[in-house]
Protein backbone atom coordinates (compact mmCIF):
# COMPACT_ATOMS: atom_id res chain seq x y z
CA UNK A 1 0.00 0.00 0.00
CA UNK A 2 2.74 2.45 0.98
CA UNK A 3 4.78 1.67 -2.13
CA UNK A 4 1.77 2.32 -4.37
CA UNK A 5 1.12 5.62 -2.58
CA UNK A 6 4.77 6.59 -3.02
CA UNK A 7 4.61 5.91 -6.77
CA UNK A 8 1.44 7.97 -7.16
CA UNK A 9 2.79 10.91 -5.14
CA UNK A 10 6.10 10.83 -7.00
CA UNK A 11 4.20 10.83 -10.31
CA UNK A 12 2.14 13.86 -9.22
CA UNK A 13 5.29 15.73 -8.15
CA UNK A 14 7.17 14.76 -11.30
CA UNK A 15 4.34 15.75 -13.67
CA UNK A 16 3.90 19.10 -11.96
CA UNK A 17 7.65 19.76 -12.18
CA UNK A 18 7.71 18.83 -15.87
CA UNK A 19 4.71 21.12 -16.43
CA UNK A 20 6.49 23.92 -14.58
CA UNK A 21 9.57 23.38 -16.72
CA UNK A 22 7.46 23.52 -19.88
CA UNK A 23 5.95 26.80 -18.71
CA UNK A 24 9.45 28.20 -18.11
CA UNK A 25 10.57 27.13 -21.57
CA UNK A 26 7.53 28.87 -23.08
CA UNK A 27 8.38 32.03 -21.15
CA UNK A 28 11.96 31.89 -22.45
CA UNK A 29 10.78 31.48 -26.05
CA UNK A 30 8.19 34.25 -25.74
CA UNK A 31 10.75 36.57 -24.17
CA UNK A 32 13.27 35.89 -26.95
CA UNK A 33 10.62 36.47 -29.62
CA UNK A 34 9.59 39.70 -27.92
CA UNK A 35 13.19 40.93 -27.68
CA UNK A 36 13.81 40.11 -31.34
CA UNK A 37 10.58 41.88 -32.24
CA UNK A 38 11.65 44.92 -30.23
CA UNK A 39 14.99 44.94 -32.04
CA UNK A 40 13.21 44.85 -35.42
CA UNK A 41 10.97 47.85 -34.69
CA UNK A 42 13.41 50.35 -36.33
CA UNK A 43 13.26 48.38 -39.58
CA UNK A 44 9.54 49.17 -39.84
CA UNK A 45 8.59 45.75 -41.24
CA UNK A 46 5.53 45.30 -39.06
CA UNK A 47 7.18 43.28 -36.29
CA UNK A 48 7.49 44.37 -32.71
CA UNK A 49 7.53 43.17 -29.12
CA UNK A 50 4.81 40.88 -27.79
CA UNK A 51 2.09 42.95 -26.17
CA UNK A 52 1.74 42.01 -22.51
CA UNK A 53 4.95 39.98 -22.26
CA UNK A 54 5.44 41.21 -18.69
CA UNK A 55 1.95 40.00 -17.75
CA UNK A 56 2.55 36.60 -19.34
CA UNK A 57 5.95 36.28 -17.65
CA UNK A 58 4.53 37.20 -14.26
CA UNK A 59 1.71 34.65 -14.45
CA UNK A 60 3.94 31.95 -15.91
CA UNK A 61 6.66 32.39 -13.29
CA UNK A 62 4.16 32.16 -10.43
CA UNK A 63 2.63 28.99 -11.87
CA UNK A 64 6.06 27.44 -12.48
CA UNK A 65 7.30 28.17 -8.96
CA UNK A 66 4.23 26.55 -7.40
CA UNK A 67 4.62 23.58 -9.78
CA UNK A 68 8.18 22.99 -8.55
CA UNK A 69 7.33 22.98 -4.82
CA UNK A 70 5.95 19.39 -4.73
CA UNK A 71 9.07 18.00 -6.42
CA UNK A 72 11.36 19.84 -4.00
CA UNK A 73 9.33 18.56 -1.04
CA UNK A 74 9.26 14.97 -2.30
CA UNK A 75 13.05 14.96 -2.74
CA UNK A 76 13.63 16.72 0.59
CA UNK A 77 15.41 19.49 -1.29
CA UNK A 78 14.06 22.53 0.54
CA UNK A 79 16.67 24.72 2.20
CA UNK A 80 17.40 23.70 5.76
CA UNK A 81 20.21 24.00 8.24
CA UNK A 82 21.95 20.70 8.91
CA UNK A 83 24.68 22.18 11.08
CA UNK A 84 24.23 19.72 13.95
CA UNK A 85 23.02 16.73 11.95
CA UNK A 86 26.38 14.90 11.91
CA UNK A 87 26.60 14.90 15.73
CA UNK A 88 22.92 14.25 16.44
CA UNK A 89 21.61 10.80 17.22
CA UNK A 90 19.77 9.22 14.27
CA UNK A 91 16.50 9.09 16.23
CA UNK A 92 16.64 12.82 17.00
CA UNK A 93 17.38 13.56 13.35
CA UNK A 94 14.33 11.54 12.28
CA UNK A 95 12.11 13.39 14.76
CA UNK A 96 13.38 16.71 13.41
CA UNK A 97 12.57 15.51 9.87
CA UNK A 98 9.04 14.68 11.03
CA UNK A 99 8.70 18.09 12.65
CA UNK A 100 9.97 19.78 9.49
CA UNK A 101 7.55 17.83 7.30
CA UNK A 102 4.59 18.63 9.55
CA UNK A 103 5.58 22.31 9.40
CA UNK A 104 5.79 22.15 5.59
CA UNK A 105 2.34 20.53 5.46
CA UNK A 106 0.94 23.40 7.53
CA UNK A 107 2.68 25.97 5.31
CA UNK A 108 1.37 24.21 2.18
CA UNK A 109 -2.19 24.06 3.52
CA UNK A 110 -2.29 27.67 4.72
CA UNK A 111 -0.61 28.94 1.55
CA UNK A 112 -3.04 27.03 -0.68
CA UNK A 113 -6.03 28.23 1.33
CA UNK A 114 -4.89 31.85 1.05
CA UNK A 115 -4.12 31.44 -2.65
CA UNK A 116 -7.64 30.07 -3.19
CA UNK A 117 -9.17 33.01 -1.30
CA UNK A 118 -7.05 35.42 -3.36
CA UNK A 119 -8.27 33.77 -6.54
CA UNK A 120 -11.88 34.12 -5.41
CA UNK A 121 -11.28 37.79 -4.63
CA UNK A 122 -9.75 38.50 -8.05
CA UNK A 123 -12.55 36.55 -9.75
CA UNK A 124 -15.31 38.44 -7.94
CA UNK A 125 -13.85 41.86 -8.81
CA UNK A 126 -12.95 40.95 -12.40
CA UNK A 127 -9.43 42.34 -12.07
CA UNK A 128 -7.25 42.10 -15.18
CA UNK A 129 -3.56 42.65 -15.89
CA UNK A 130 -2.58 46.13 -16.97
CA UNK A 131 -1.32 45.55 -20.50
CA UNK A 132 -2.69 42.25 -21.85
CA UNK A 133 -5.97 42.47 -19.91
CA UNK A 134 -5.65 38.84 -18.78
CA UNK A 135 -8.01 38.05 -15.89
CA UNK A 136 -5.78 37.90 -12.82
CA UNK A 137 -7.69 34.97 -11.32
CA UNK A 138 -6.32 32.74 -14.10
CA UNK A 139 -2.79 33.18 -12.77
CA UNK A 140 -4.00 32.24 -9.31
CA UNK A 141 -5.78 29.17 -10.71
CA UNK A 142 -2.64 28.05 -12.55
CA UNK A 143 -0.65 28.41 -9.32
CA UNK A 144 -3.32 26.58 -7.35
CA UNK A 145 -2.65 23.34 -9.25
CA UNK A 146 0.91 23.26 -7.92
CA UNK A 147 -0.20 24.34 -4.46
CA UNK A 148 -2.68 21.45 -4.19
CA UNK A 149 0.06 19.10 -5.36
CA UNK A 150 2.29 20.57 -2.66
CA UNK A 151 -0.29 19.64 0.02
CA UNK A 152 -0.56 16.07 -1.29
CA UNK A 153 3.21 15.61 -1.38
CA UNK A 154 3.75 17.27 2.01
CA UNK A 155 1.15 14.95 3.59
CA UNK A 156 2.94 11.97 2.07
CA UNK A 157 6.26 13.24 3.44
CA UNK A 158 4.76 13.31 6.95
CA UNK A 159 3.76 9.65 6.50
CA UNK A 160 7.21 8.82 5.13
CA UNK A 161 8.91 10.48 8.13
CA UNK A 162 6.63 8.62 10.52
CA UNK A 163 7.56 5.35 8.85
CA UNK A 164 11.25 6.15 9.22
CA UNK A 165 10.79 6.76 12.95
CA UNK A 166 8.94 3.43 13.22
CA UNK A 167 11.91 1.73 11.57
CA UNK A 168 10.45 1.03 8.14
CA UNK A 169 12.66 1.67 5.12
CA UNK A 170 11.57 3.57 2.01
Amino acid sequence: MYRRLQIIVELIARLLAIGGGAVLLCIVVLTCVSIIGRALVPLDIGLGPIRGIYDLTEIGMAAAIFAFLPWAQFNEAHARVDLFQPVMPKTMDRFLDLLFNVAMLVVAAVGTWRLYLGMQDKLSFGETTLIAQIPVWQGYAASLAGAVGFIIVAAFCVVRSGRRIAGFSD
